[in-house]
Parts: structure tokens; sequence; C-alpha cells
């Protein structure tokens, strides 16, 4: 029975992820990398660190909920729509039922007791750094998603994370107040008489919330990493994330009603628990839409082992020159510099080995960025004063440091000269040729060509 599950097991593996010995139809094809993208998923769930992430944003949030609550209550009170922050608190609590009523009139006591000219200068500061210190947590677990580890500049992130605590909550309730207003006209409430339009209408009013929930989802996935993510793959991940959202309320719901045993083991802290948990939930859902989102626009993840992915050395040489020329035949042409994303997306490479040598690059002085969003790669200094050996030296020495150099590893003196044999011959092999010489002689692809031209 062992060697059958063991037989079993590796024919699927080779079934799954091994090269296909003979062509597969489009249905075959997307069938499989539907399979590849659920075990994926699985295993980021399971072993991955969405769970962590999850956690920490669920302690951080019971620590700026009443701030960030507390922000959006004074920015919408300036408007006279502050009374409809409890029904927006009641409608995510709901699926607590009669404990989400608790919650959200303990946590709507807590808001209007906070005096902010009480709390002075020092208070005031707090108070908001405890809310901005979620939308940055939430930054940061979105960017480990898109494997993204440059954070943005504190002047971005500030109007960023101010725009979303001042200018979220009024853009918010000014839909729901135009789809009310549109629901009380005249022409609204006669058409909604007509029983066949007053059908739909009650049928569309089932799907709102999956919209409302999916749309939210979307411009998350779009407006939070510090990367840029396309319409498709966040609106993917938007539709599977609201609707798992909407459902698992509506499962928890019915786990809350039949909690009355935990309120006899955990008492008063029952109440709690059950917040925590929910809170989890949602935090874990809309991590993994975002995840949905990051293997959908980059489907060179969808690996059968996890983690980054590692180039070898040839690779990186290799992948170095390749990114020189292109960006140095964009610069002597005069076109839109490549970013970062851009040059991913030709060269069919995750983002993160691209990202390395780009830095690597502008380390050693060769390449410099732009002022734009996102910024563009440009050459520091004149192609013909940049030799291909002292490009391709940038990678083979990148994330050395005093204690980890070539030196320090002092072999045996028949090593020794080998070594010193390659360097010579790869010096006199490469020292004439310069970064100018490969981006002339480069032929365009249809891609990078329709890029040019963009």
């Amino acid at each position: 029975m062992k060697w059958d599950l063991e037989s079993v097991s590796a024919s699927l593996d080779r079934l799954i992820w091994g090269a296909p010995t003979e062509k597969r139809s489009r249905a075959e094809e997307w069938a499989l990398k539907s399979v590849r993208l659920v075990i994926v998923l699985a295993r980021d769930l399971t072993h991955g660190q969405l769970t962590l992430r999850a956690m920490g944003l669920v302690y951080t949030t019971l620590l700026a909920i009443v701030p960030l609550l507390a922000i959006s209550f004074s920015v919408l009170k300036a408007f006279g729509v502050h009374n409809q922050v409890e029904p927006m608190l009641l409608g995510f609590l709901e699926p607590l039922g009669e404990k989400g009523v608790e919650i959200t009139a303990r946590i709507l006591d807590f808001i209007e007791n906070m005096n902010v000219g009480v709390l002075g200068s020092v208070g005031l500061a707090l108070l908001l750094y405890t809310a901005v210190s979620l939308v940055h947590k939430v930054e940061e677990a979105f960017n480990y998603i898109w494997h993204v580890h440059r954070g943005r500049s504190i002047g971005e992130r500030f109007s960023r994370y101010i725009s979303a605590l001042m200018v979220g909550p009024i853009l918010i309730f000014a839909a729901l107040g135009v789809t009310a207003g549109a629901m009380s006209l005249a022409i609204v409430r006669e058409a909604m008489e007509i029983e066949a339009v007053g059908w739909l209408a009650l049928q569309a009013g089932r799907l709102v919330p999956y919209v409302l929930l999916a749309a939210a989802f979307t411009f998350l996935y779009m407006f939070i990493p510090n990367i840029r993510v396309r319409i498709g793959p966040a609106l993917i991940g938007g539709l599977i994330g609201g609707i798992a959202w909407q459902s698992a309320g509506w499962a928890f719901a019915q786990f809350a009603a039949a909690s009355t045993r935990y309120a006899a083991i955990y008492s008063g802290f029952a109440i709690l628990i059950l917040f925590m948990l929910w809170l989890y939930l949602s935090w874990l859902i809309l991590l993994f839409g975002s995840s949905v989102s990051f293997y959908v626009q980059w489907p060179e993840y969808v690996v059968k082992n996890g983690g980054e992915v590692r180039l070898s050395n040839r690779m990186s040489e290799r992948l170095v020159l390749v990114i020189m020329s292109l960006i140095g035949r964009c610069h002597l042409e005069g076109r839109t510099p490549w970013t970062l994303d851009a040059l991913s997306r030709q060269l069919r490479i995750p983002i993160r080995p691209v990202d390395n040598v780009l830095i690597a690059l502008r380390e050693c002085n060769i390449l410099t960025t732009t002022g734009d969003e996102p910024p563009g790669w440009l050459p520091v200094r004149d192609l013909a004063q940049v030799s291909v050996k002292e490009v391709i030296d940038t990678v083979r020495t990148f994330g050395e440091n005093e204690y980890l150099r070539p030196e320090a590893l002092r072999g045996p003196e028949s090593v020794e000269r080998l070594l010193r044999r390659a360097e010579d011959a790869a010096d006199t092999a490469l020292r004439d040729t310069t970064i100018m010489d490969l981006a002339v002689e480069s032929p365009e692809t249809p891609m990078e060509r329709a890029w040019l031209t963009s």
C-alpha cells in the first residue's frame, strides 16, 4: 500500500509539475494552471507567512481601531454624516450577531469620549501615529506578498496614508449617499413597482454586497502595494476575496450563534475572542486575495518549490548584460526609460532578481533612476565608457562585505594561480567590448518594440 501511494504521488507530481511530453490543448493548459495555482495558494496558507501577517494585523487593529474610527468620525462630522459610522461598523461586525452590536456600542463610546482638545499635541500625534501604523502594516504585508522589499518614501507614505484616512470615508459615504438618493427618485420608485423590474432589482440587491466588496478589494490591491498592479489581476483577486469574505461572514455568523458554550468557558472574554477571530479571518481573506492577484500577474512564481526565485551565477551575468543592452538602446534612441515592472514582463523573469540586478548597477554608479512614478532607469555614464567586464563584475561582487571577500579566503597557491588566470582571460576577452557595442548591435524583439513605441 505504501509503495502504491508513493507511486501515485510521484505520477501526480510529474503530471502537474513535469514538462509536457506532448502538446496540450488550451482547456488542458488552463486546467493545469488552475490546479497549480490552487496548490500554491494552499501551500502559502498552510506553510507561508500569510497567517503570521494576519495575526500581526489583528494586534495592530486592536490598538488602532479606536483612533482610526475617531479620525474618520471627526472628518465625517464636518460633513454632517458622522451618524453613518455606526451602520458601517455594525455591517462589518454583523457575523458576530448580538455580540457585534455590543462591540459596536463599546467602540462608539470610546470614540465619543475621546476629546482631541484634552489630548494635546503629543497625544494627537500619538493618535495619528497609531492610526497610520495600521495602514503601514497593511502595506508591509502586501509588499511581502508582492516580493517588494523597498517601501515608499516618507513623503509618499504620508500623502497616501492621510488621503486614505481623510478622503476615503468621505468618498465611501458620498457614494452611498448618491445611491440612496437615486433610489429615492420618483421615476426609480415607479419603475420598481413593475414586477419584472422589481424582481431584477431584488436579485441585483443580493449581489450588491459582493460587488461592493470586490470593488473595495480591487482598489486596495492596486493602491497599497509599492508596485504597479494591473487591473486584470487585481480584479480577479478582488472577486475571489470579496466572495470569500462575504461567504466567510455567513459561516462565521453560524459559528458565533452556536458558540454559547464558549461564553460559559471564557465568561466575559468570549466576546473579545470572537472579535479577534473575526478580525483574523478578515485579514487572512484580504491577504489571500492579494496573493491570488500576485500569482495571476506573475505566473513565474507558480512553481513546485516555494520561496524567492534564485538565479545561478551564469543566469545573473546573462541577465545583467541583457538589462544593460535594453536600457542602453532605449537611452540612445531617446525612448521612455524602462521601469522595473516593464523589464520583468519583457524578460519573463520574476521581479525580485531583476530588482537585485538594478540595485547592484545603481550602487556601482552605472545606472540611476528618474523621478517619475514608477521610476525609470537611465545610464549614469557614457555607454562607450562602461565595459562589459565592469557590468559583469557588479553582479559577481554584489553582496560582498569586508568580512566575506576573496582576499579573506586564501587558498593554496595552485588555486590562486588558476583564479588569476581565469580573471586575466576574462579581462582580455571582455575589456574591449562596451555596453555601447551591445546596445547598438542588439536587435529589437516584437514585445520590446511594442513597449518602446507605446
